[in-house]
């Protein structure tokens, strides 16, 4: 397994997790979009011509509007990111000012994540915690291949 010092900088937990790097770094997708499936768009709220948000989705920065967002493609809040044959879950994470990331979970069970503009990663939830990201606060699923446009 390939580590990365600068990734362990930014997130220190990391070091102490089971992690790799899936892609090299790329600026035309997020981590919102990422977890979304989409690596084509940069999603964020706020009107600005170079993002995607949702339509009908409020224009926001709050958990419950990036939760919004995620129903629109057909996800719905569940109690915990444990495995659950037949569906496809996202993690949200926070801070005290709002919603700062969201990862997708494999197959496997193992997560993925876009880390800004940086490269995507497999890790568990933990090695992005207590960073700049803050803590997961909300689990969503949906029906695996349910994938309705937003």
């Amino acid at each position: 397994m390939v580590r990365s010092p600068h990734l362990e900088a930014l997130f220190p937990k990391l070091h102490e997790t089971m992690y790799r790097i899936t892609s090299p770094e790329e600026s035309h997708y997020n981590c919102i979009a990422w977890a979304a499936g989409d690596d084509k768009n940069w999603w964020e709220p706020g009107l600005l011509e170079d993002y995607y948000w949702p339509k009908g989705v409020p224009q926001e920065y709050s958990v419950e509007a990036y939760a919004k967002a995620f129903e629109a493609l057909g996800y719905e809040a569940c109690e915990d990111g444990g495995r659950e044959a037949g569906f496809e879950k996202v993690a949200l994470y926070a801070d005290d000012e709002g919603p700062t990331h969201a990862a997708r979970q494999l197959p496997d069970g193992h997560w993925t994540s876009k880390l800004g503009k940086l490269e995507d990663i497999e890790h568990t939830l933990e090695g992005l915690s207590e960073c700049d990201y803050g803590q997961v606060v909300m689990f969503m699923k949906r029906l695996a291949g349910h994938h309705p446009d937003p």
